[in-house]
């Protein structure tokens, strides 16, 4: 190793030292010791060679054997076995602005925070704020360091690069020599995390060069990344990329149809139309030499024999065929809208307050909101105990009472312990509306272990849905292992709802269960686990998920009425008491 490989070797132990709560002092000798050993001025393989490491200032003997350890064979074994000591995802916080090693230390210790994505959700949903040592201003700073630390990422969540193509198609729209202009790729198809953003348009031919120096004159640009008459790339300032292709308006339903995707549904698609005879890509559909005229997306489906394929369809998960038996669904597009479930009041680790909450509701002109606030397992978001759990009913009660016929609903999300068994007794569950059950902690079970886990959960017969299912945060942290072919299984046969979470950190569950649970006739809710008023809209990221699940208006409990709401949750528990 070179000096500037040792010292950051010795910089990390210093580090980790700090993360362990170690003597300050010994993490501080080491931090020292990078600093030396990084403004020597002699190369340090001459000082190892000749024993003389020991004689620099701050460079004791057992430092001085580390050293020359790490020079003469590039490892130590003292420094492998303290990393593995702490969690990998920890360094990575130290990128953020604000966050040192105490800091990072107080946050894994006091919520078990180990990744970025985690992080990041904790300052969502307030966890710093209330955090000793933080506050709002912390969690704040934390947040803008975070979003700095994104714009290098190779991938993006659904809202911000949906927010980024919108901004950026209304500007190009608003150049009248475009024809026809769409969002495609992964954001139409209304995937979860996103690499770039596509653009296709038509124009004619004489308009192009003009177009494209249009285009890369955005005032969100950062770099140009490709200049063409046809294609260009641009990288905006929030880190993504997007790229534009031009076609004339004949070739620009096929180009469409071919850059919304996926890779796997067109190349179905293609195998679709030789079978028929007929060859498919992006500049066309032929017969022979012959190109066919389609001049939209439904007459390329229609030329195959399909019905038209919603864009978040396009996955080659079946839709090819139902498609050509006519068997696609009808799928919810969000209308009609009534209410949500699924929200946390400032009883918990949520902004604001029951009324606001309702006025909000009110406002919106939706029937119901159910409030779900943590239990009292969940002491990192204030959760409810007995004490508070009464008083928050009562303040309910008082609210419909004056806001009737609009009607906040009681409801709890509550903890699936480690054996199963919920962190409310029977008395107190069955004092809701409704209750979401939801793990929590203990993320590392096999697979096994945590399917018969959520499964007892969701046999008990006080719950009404499985709160995000997979435990994911997108870009953040991986799925828990668990079955959830058999948790489906189990929410079918008990009748249970299994949410689609509209945070757009989770969006979970995942569409690829979607098709599943809809043949066994397992409803969802769109429920924005809201923490602010803001947040009750990112039930609207739901709808994309849904549809990419499959999903149809009966299969949306969100499109039920206050009346039909009442009547499901009633035949839910009902169902589950007399089958147990």
């Amino acid at each position: 190793m070179n000096k500037k490989e040792v010292a950051q070797v010795l910089d990390s132990i210093g580090t980790i030292l700090e993360l362990k709560g170690e003597n300050p002092f010994k993490s501080r000798a080491y931090y020292n010791a990078a600093r030396v050993i990084e403004t020597l001025s002699e190369d340090i393989s001459v000082l190892v060679e000749k024993g003389t490491l020991g004689e620099l200032k701050g460079i004791g003997t057992a430092l001085a054997e580390k050293i020359t350890t790490l020079v003469k064979t590039g490892n130590l074994p003292y420094y492998e076995t303290l990393k593995s000591s702490v969690p990998d995802g920890l360094f990575e916080l130290l990128s953020i602005p604000g966050l040192g090693a105490k800091k990072v230390k107080a946050i894994y210790e006091k919520l078990n925070i180990t990744t970025l994505g985690e992080l990041e959700y904790a300052c969502r949903v307030n966890r710093l704020r209330d955090l000793d040592g933080f506050g709002q201003k912390s969690q704040d700073k934390i947040l803008q360091g975070i979003e700095q630390h994104k714009k290098y990422r190779e991938r993006f969540l659904f809202p911000v690069a949906q927010e980024e193509a919108h901004l950026l198609s209304e500007y190009l729209k608003q150049n009248k020599n475009f024809t026809r202009l769409e969002v495609a790729g992964s954001l139409r198809r209304k995937k979860e995390t996103i690499r770039d953003i596509d653009i296709v348009a038509s124009c004619q031919i004489k308009h192009r060069q003009s177009l494209m120096d249009y285009f890369v004159h955005y005032e969100k640009v950062d770099q140009i990344t490709s200049l063409g008459t046809t294609k260009s790339a641009i990288t905006l300032k929030s880190g993504i990329q997007a790229d534009l292709r031009l076609v004339t308006d004949a070739e620009f339903p096929i180009l469409l149809h071919h850059s919304t995707g996926s890779k796997e549904h067109n190349t179905a698609m293609r195998t679709l139309a030789k079978s028929k005879k007929l060859k498919m890509n992006e500049y066309g559909l032929f017969r022979g030499t012959k190109k066919i005229s389609c001049h939209s997306e439904e007459e390329i489906f229609k030329a195959l024999g399909l019905q038209y394929i919603p864009p978040e369809l396009r996955e080659d998960l079946g839709e090819i065929e139902a498609a050509r038996k006519k068997g696609l669904p009808r799928l919810y597009d969000g209308i009609p809208f009534h209410g949500l479930f699924h929200v946390h009041s400032n009883y918990s680790d949520g902004s604001n307050s029951l009324k606001e909450i309702a006025d909000y509701g009110r406002q919106k002109k939706w029937h119901y909101i159910g409030i779900c606030d943590h239990s009292k397992s969940a002491f990192y978001a204030h959760g409810l105990n007995e004490e508070r759990v009464a008083q928050q009913l009562r303040e309910i009660d008082e609210l419909n009472e004056r806001y009737a016929p609009f009607r906040l609903f009681k409801g709890i999300e509550v903890d699936i312990l480690p054996d199963g068994k919920l962190d409310f007794g029977d008395e107190v569950l069955h004092t809701f509306d409704f209750v979401i059950a939801s793990v929590h902690s203990h993320f590392k079970m096999e697979n096994d272990t945590m399917t018969r886990r959520i499964c007892q959960a969701l046999r008990n017969p006080a719950v009404t849905m499985l709160g995000h299912p997979t435990g994911r945060l997108l870009l953040g942290r991986e799925a828990y292992a668990v079955n959830m072919e058999e948790v489906i299984k189990t929410a079918s046969q008990y009748k249970k709802i299994i949410e689609i979470n509209c945070n757009p950190f989770r969006l979970d569950l995942d569409w690829r269960y979607g098709k599943l649970a809809k043949s066994l006739s397992v409803k969802t809710a769109l429920n924005p686990d809201a923490h602010s008023l803001a947040g009750l809209d990112d039930y609207a990221y739901g709808i994309g998920i849904a549809r990419k699940s499959w999903f149809e208006t009966e299969d949306i409990l969100n499109s039920y009425d206050l009346k039909h709401v009442l009547s499901f949750f009633k035949q839910v528990h009902t169902y589950v008491s007399t089958h147990n």
